[in-house]
């Protein structure tokens, strides 16, 4: 049997699955044992030890100037942040994608500035949004909403354009009105796309998000990353990485359940 056509079982899939994270650890540990038995006080990369210790203090422990969790504050802040400015970006993509991809003269008059507006880095306009916005929540949410809501729209935009034209023709023959062919004919064949298009958009709205916590912010994850490396505080900035990573992946799972429950037709195992 060739390689290409062989499947791993369900326990070998678990280990190949969990090899690549035990080794990253492995590595970590091997190269902090090295550095600390060259000098005990490097703060580069802690023993895992210190790490945990460390994190179970940051989510444990009020500050003492507020009288509260730093830890959840912190991520109660991106996490709101995130989640307005994904829904604002989806609901962007999915209202400018079918218009877009059914409507002619929308597609004329959209279709070219929302690609050129795609191929701008979002983050060259950061000090734009910061001037004219502010450096409150609004720039913020900006910046996320900006940088991906125009990539989905063109994601969402050619699916609806993909729709086989003879679903459409035999909605108009019925006497279907454009409004329902939209909803009816064109939505739900686009939402399993739009979930996603939200999943492909995570990881550079976490990287947005990121970035504007670290220019004005009085809480949130990346603000408190950006807050302590002056101090080289990797015991901080280590757990805070790995929490923001389960965050995406926790996300992430969330969202791909919620497709295999609402649109099973649309995966690939339903097709195959």
């Amino acid at each position: 049997m060739r390689w290409i056509n062989r499947k791993p079982g369900r326990p070998l899939l678990v280990f190949l699955a969990a090899l690549p994270f035990v080794l990253t650890l492995i590595a970590y540990m091997a190269g902090s044992a090295a550095r600390l038995a060259e000098n005990p006080r490097d703060k580069f990369m802690p023993a895992p030890t210190t790490l945990l210790e460390r994190a179970g203090e940051l989510i444990s422990e009020p500050d003492r100037r507020k009288g509260y969790v730093l830890f959840w504050a912190d991520t109660w802040a991106s996490l709101d942040r995130l989640a307005r400015g994904v829904a604002i970006a989806a609901a962007l993509a999915l209202a400018f994608g079918l218009l877009i991809g059914l409507f002619p003269t929308v597609k004329a008059l959209f279709s070219s500035y929302v690609s050129a507006i795609s191929l701008i880095p979002p983050l060259a306009l950061a000090p734009i949004l910061f001037i004219a916005l502010g450096l409150g929540e609004v720039s913020k949410i900006a910046l996320i909403v900006i940088g991906t809501a125009p990539v989905m729209i063109r994601d969402l935009a050619q699916r609806t354009i993909e729709i086989p034209q003879e679903q459409i023709v035999k909605a108009q023959t019925l006497g279907a009105s454009s409004w329902q062919i939209m909803t009816r004919i064109a939505l739900p064949q686009v939402m399993p796309r739009l979930i996603q298009a939200v999943r492909l958009g995570l990881g550079p709205a976490w990287l947005f998000l990121i970035a504007a916590e670290t220019v004005s912010a009085e809480a949130g994850l990346g603000y408190r990353i950006f807050l302590v490396r002056r101090y080289a505080a990797m015991d901080v900035i280590i757990p805070y990485v790995i929490w923001i990573t389960l965050l995406a992946l926790l996300i992430d799972y969330a969202l791909r359940q919620t497709s295999r429950l609402a649109y099973g037709w649309a995966e690939p195992e339903a097709q195959g």
